[in-house]
């Protein structure tokens, strides 16, 4: 009797390719909707991968383990407290600043006004559009910006209960073996990530630091009130690819404006486009690229893409996520080459 043989059948790949999108639209939607336990869940684990060689440091030196993890875990509540403290203090200061310059902020559209006349444009309607550049506007969004930060704060008992148990347990991952003895390929891209997003901490903290000093300098020289307050928002702006130094920019940008008009507008977006351009647009992504293994493009995309499913703590956590997404479901994964290839094509 001859001998027949069975071919498996193939499913087609435009099903794949449309079940595969249906998942990650729902995984999505799941990941949005939780978004208030994922980002605090995920910025404690980034911050304890961030402090845990410190416990490795203490342990070689012969520390016993338990004051090991106890440095882990102060270490990291440091972290957490001076950003938090400082960010909180920045926005209170300005919500006290603001109201000071009133009246400069009425005489600025007033002068708006008159030079969109002598242009020729009609009065009504860009007297209309000035009148709701209103600094009471501004402030209701900076009082609703600390509210918000003040509602992250209250909220902080969860992440430090996290950061504490995440921060004890440190000390066994790399001790044990199941993980890497059940799925070795799987071990080893958490390896890398954990590597990748160490060095990627260091390299945007390293050159925010530099970036923070230079504009705080900048800022005071140029009489911007609160200059330090700017310094420590651009440094940490400057954890969001890309387009951070943008977000950092805006503060001292509209209180140059109100404190020396267009010409104190124009020096500080000029001494934000000396220092922070150069460093944070060509000579930063060199570096994070080499650590992260993404395209520029990816680390763009992964901004606007996390934000939308995390909201404002995504943009810091855009690129964390995006190494966790690809460690976990491109890495590991022989038939993900393509995909691989992909995410870091731009440096290739």
């Amino acid at each position: 009797m001859d001998e027949q043989t069975t071919t498996a059948p193939t499913v087609p790949r435009a099903a794949v390719v449309l079940v595969g999108a249906g998942a990650a639209v729902v995984v999505t939607a799941g990941l949005k909707a939780a978004a208030g336990l994922v980002g605090p869940v995920m910025l404690a684990l980034v911050l304890t991968l961030a402090v845990t060689p410190l416990g490795a440091w203490a342990r070689r030196h012969g520390w016993p383990s338990p004051l090991a993890t106890l440095l882990i875990i102060v270490a990291a509540y440091g972290l957490v407290l001076v950003l938090a403290v400082g960010l909180a203090y920045s926005l209170v200061r300005l919500a006290g600043v603001l109201p000071t310059y009133a009246d400069d902020a009425d005489e600025l559209v007033r002068r708006a006004q008159e030079q969109l006349g002598r242009l020729g444009l009609e009065e009504r309607p860009t007297g209309v559009a000035l009148d709701r550049i209103d600094l009471g506007r501004l402030m209701d969004a900076v009082t609703g910006l600390l509210s918000t930060t003040l509602g992250v704060l209250g909220n902080l008992f969860f992440l430090v209960t996290l950061l504490f148990f995440l921060a004890a347990e440190s000390a066994a991952w790399s001790r044990g073996p199941g993980l890497r003895e059940a799925q070795p390929a799987l071990a080893d891209t958490l390896d890398r990530f954990t590597a990748a997003t160490r060095t990627y901490l260091v390299v945007c903290a390293g050159f925010g630091a530099a970036v923070a000093v230079l504009d705080g300098v900048a800022l005071w020289l140029l009489g911007i009130p609160l200059p330090w307050a700017w310094a420590l928002l651009s440094f940490v702006t400057n954890f969001v690819p890309n387009i951070g130094f943008v977000i950092g920019l805006v503060p001292p940008a509209v209180l140059g404006l109100l404190e020396d008009g267009w010409r104190g507008l124009l020096a500080v977006v000029l001494v934000y486009a000396l220092l922070n351009v150069v460093i944070q647009t060509f000579i930063q992504p060199r570096f994070v690229g080499d650590a992260v293994d993404l395209g520029t493009a990816v680390t763009f995309l992964s901004v606007a893409f996390w934000t939308f499913v995390l909201g404002p703590l995504g943009a810091l956590l855009a690129v964390p996520m995006t190494l966790l997404v690809k460690a976990l479901l491109v890495d590991p994964d022989p038939r993900a080459r393509v995909a691989s290839t992909l995410l870091s094509a731009s440096r290739r």
